[in-house]
């Protein structure tokens, strides 16, 4: 079965941005008015990943800088570094798609655990670099790691709610070309 036809292509980009601003949506709400609660997974660069692993067509570039900078400057953060950090990590992904495309679960969790890490690390460097006023290290460390335990949760959701599964090889795009 053909998965990119155009019109679902165009569907599935739709959705992702429908994902983000949902995320964003829930994530401005005042839910938690107490501090010191819970610290809750950066989800959006959850789904990226995943849909970046899955079905790379699905999130383009231009699309993925937009969810992250919207996300940058409505959660104000320093508007760009997380968004500029965060697309390079998820088009290295999409690069690597391919082979881990053909791998186990275990290789996809390790390279996205290490993007996650890595994402993580280098956004407080260079804050540090950059004399930025930074919040403690442990509530980040902790994010961290609780963004990177959700992972598996977001590749089942991906799955088998939305759909989004890895391309076979012998999957043909909608202009004739493997995907």
């Amino acid at each position: 079965m053909n998965d990119l036809t155009p019109s679902r292509l165009w569907m599935m980009r739709g959705a992702f941005a429908l994902l983000i601003l949902t995320i964003l949506f829930f994530h401005l709400l005042p839910l938690q008015t107490a501090t010191g609660g819970l610290i809750w997974p950066d989800l959006i660069l959850t789904f990226a990943l995943a849909w970046s692993v899955r079905r790379p067509k699905y999130v383009p570039a231009v699309l993925l800088a937009a969810a992250f900078l919207l996300a940058d400057l409505l959660l104000q953060r320093p508007p760009g570094l997380w968004a500029l950090l965060a697309l390079i990590a998820c088009e290295r992904v999409k690069l690597q798609s391919r082979s881990l495309r053909d791998a186990s679960l275990a290789t996809e969790l390790a390279s996205v655990t290490a993007w996650i890490i890595g994402i993580g690390i280098s956004y407080r460097i260079i804050l540090a670099i950059l004399l930025v006023e930074m919040p403690p290290i442990g509530p980040a460390l902790i994010q961290i790691a609780v963004t990177v335990l959700a992972y598996p949760l977001v590749l089942g959701i991906t799955h088998t709610v939305m759909g989004v599964r890895k391309a076979a090889p012998n999957d043909i795009g909608g202009k004739g070309v493997r995907s």
